[in-house]
């Protein structure tokens, strides 16, 4: 779907279908209300109503706010997808919600198509935005263009990050996903550098490396920097992509191998956020660090028992073969920290089952020693429609990865706070000086759906790319 903004009222734009949103209040006002109250509709968030005779679709909202405006913008995106309207047009709904109202939009209409032998492709074309606002507000044209053009490139990395997640195991092994990366940096002028089997080795990344080793696609560490003239901040971001996760030897069940490509959402996300900043032009040098790799089984397996040393010489004690996305990251962690002093340092994996449990299919878990920059964070994305839940440190579970024969286990002696203790385990991999600079994200939960939600369709939903994105923007 193609959105453009024209700096012209609605009543003058040439479309052929109008889209307009009405809460309860303004109903009663609305040309048509007695038809649509005669048809049941009642205005209630999400509600649909279609007058084809007037060539119109009302969506309601509880209030004009980011939130309610995205979902339901979502809404009528999946309603119109049928239709045979080749044009749309909409008003916006104040300046704050421009943004919201034109991601529903193209995040709605999302619909991965790929393996599908007849893909079936959607009649419309492209969604006008006037510049006349519901209520006859006046808005400064440039702000409006603005706010349009950021939606537009956000939602645009949020979908290209989909549409790596939902690439299946045969078509994204850790090659395929450094080839990607250099695709993207080759478009949006960034720098990439790919470490190989050989250049792990020399790095002495036994973790990544061990998870790895069963397969016949070998695990790569991709770096990929946006550098503009002088930034105002920099910034790490590293991404788990274990572009396959079996379990290992500690096979996973059949049924929950089966969404298993989703496993590389955190690199995903992580080259979805390069896009987005690096055509919003943000003067921010930001640098994605990815751990790409598949856990696989053979004889060469890494096994229960095993003691791994890591990058910075860390010992681990493995007792379970699918903790492994923790194993990968400890390596790409120390090695970010090495390569780049940065202000801040985030990472994004979909780590533990345990976080969702904790916090639902719809939170991204958010974890680290630093409350202020926590809620600093929880701040600046307050309207980036997706949902951060802090989950406490405390020395407690600290002490369940103690290990006897090693330094640290890679999973806790009780099944219990399974998302903290991984980060904490990720903790030992974080140097002294970037603890409180640091943020892991557990996206687990909101990472893949198989049932639609707000903006999200069946499959990779893009977690964690508007978030990190808006919090960037706030370092500006």
């Amino acid at each position: 779907m193609n959105v453009e903004l024209l700096d012209k009222p609605l009543a003058s734009i040439d479309a052929e279908l109008t889209i307009t949103f009405l809460t309860k209040d303004s109903l009663d006002d609305h040309v048509h209300a007695a038809v649509l109250k005669q048809a049941g509709f009642t205005a209630d968030q999400d509600q649909i109503c279609t007058l084809h005779e007037h060539a119109l679709i009302v969506c309601g909202i509880e209030k004009t706010g980011t939130d309610h405006l995205r979902s339901a913008s979502a809404y009528v995106a999946r309603s119109i997808a049928g239709f045979k309207y080749k044009s749309a047009k909409v008003q916006q709904y104040f300046l704050k919600n421009t943004q919201p109202l034109v991601e529903g939009f193209i995040l709605g209409s999302y619909n991965y198509q790929n393996y599908k032998s007849e893909p079936k492709t959607a009649s419309l074309e492209t969604l006008y935005l006037a510049s006349d606002s519901f209520n006859d507000e006046t808005i400064p044209f440039g702000e409006l263009e603005e706010a349009v053009n950021s939606a537009i490139i956000v939602s645009n990395a949020t979908n290209y990050t989909r549409d790596l997640v939902n690439t299946t195991p045969q078509d994204m092994n850790p090659q395929d996903m450094s080839d990607v990366a250099k695709k993207l940096a080759d478009d949006n002028n960034l720098e990439c550098t790919i470490l190989d089997e050989s250049a792990l080795e020399a790095e002495k990344m036994n973790a990544i490396l061990s998870v790895g080793r069963a397969s016949i696609h070998k695990p790569r560490l991709i770096h990929v920097a946006y550098k503009p003239e002088n930034p105002k901040a920099t910034i790490s971001l590293v991404g788990k992509g274990l572009t396959y996760d079996s379990g290992g030897l500690s096979l996973k069940p059949a049924a929950s191998m089966v969404t298993m490509k989703m496993d590389k959402a955190g690199a995903c996300a992580v080259l979805g956020m390069l896009k987005a900043i690096s055509e919003l032009g943000l003067p921010v040098e930001v640098h994605g660090f990815i751990g790409a790799a598949e856990n696989m089984v053979d004889g060469s397996a890494y096994k229960p028992d095993d003691v791994l040393t890591a990058r910075n010489g860390k010992t681990i004690e493995v007792r379970n073969t699918d903790a492994e996305g923790r194993l990968v990251l400890a390596d790409v962690l120390s090695y970010a920290q090495d390569t780049v002093n940065a202000d801040f340092i985030f990472d994004y994996a979909t780590l533990t089952g345990a976080c969702l449990v904790a916090l639902g299919p719809y939170t991204t878990g958010m974890m680290g020693h630093n409350n202020h920059l926590k809620h600093k964070f929880q701040k600046a994305i307050g309207n980036s429609g997706e949902l951060t839940g802090s989950l406490p440190f405390n020395d407690h579970l600290k002490k369940l990865i103690k290990s006897d024969i090693a330094d640290i286990c890679n999973i806790g002696s009780k099944p219990y706070g399974g998302a903290i203790t991984a980060a904490l385990f990720l903790d030992h991999f974080i140097t002294d000086e970037m603890k409180s600079k640091w943020l892991h994200f557990d996206i687990a939960g909101p990472a893949y759906t198989e049932s639609v939600w707000d903006v999200n369709p069946y499959g990779g939903t893009g977690a964690g790319v508007r978030m990190s994105v808006s919090f960037i923007k706030s370092l500006t």
